[in-house]
């Protein structure tokens, strides 16, 4: 069997007078995601987690934030069109590992959601998702509520 591992990580800055996006959802908080496109820092790692593990690139390469069709674009379009891109190459998804990294809010309480919205848009088994989250006990930048990071680690198989 043919079968791929991929990493990725991402990481938004968070600032008051934005929308909280993560996992395709919003949370409600006092600042939110700063971004090119809805800035989903959980969305943008799995996607390129996708792209590495199919030997596509980066997410970069494939929505580049220089191009203005991907402004504010909401996150689960470009989560699609990776799939679409995974499933041309002849890929399908075994499992998704992720993390979450934010001081505050905590978002355990959402993470049900995610895993619906992000099975939804990827037509996966919600088994097959997997979403933590974590903060850094106030160390650097996310301790400080500074910014948010996500990693995410996927497998493909060859069809």
């Amino acid at each position: 069997m043919d079968i791929r591992i991929g990493i990725g990580y991402d990481v938004h800055q968070l600032a008051p007078g934005h929308e909280l996006k993560l996992g395709g959802i919003v949370i409600p908080h006092t600042q939110g995601t700063v971004g090119h496109s809805d800035a989903d820092a959980l969305i943008h790692s799995i996607i390129d987690a996708m792209f590495g593990a199919a030997g596509l690139e980066d997410i970069g390469t494939h929505f580049p934030d220089s191009d203005p069709q991907y402004k504010g674009i909401d996150s689960k379009s470009l989560l699609r069109l990776a799939h679409q891109k995974i499933s041309d190459a002849g890929y399908e998804i075994v499992n998704l590992d992720s993390t979450i990294m934010l001081q505050e809010p905590r978002v355990k309480a959402h993470i049900s959601v995610m895993h619906k919205t992000l099975s939804s848009t990827l037509e996966i088994s919600e088994k097959q998702i997997s979403i933590k989250a974590t903060t850094t006990e106030k160390m650097g930048f996310i301790g400080e509520e500074k910014g948010v990071a996500a990693q995410a680690v996927i497998l493909l198989k060859k069809l």
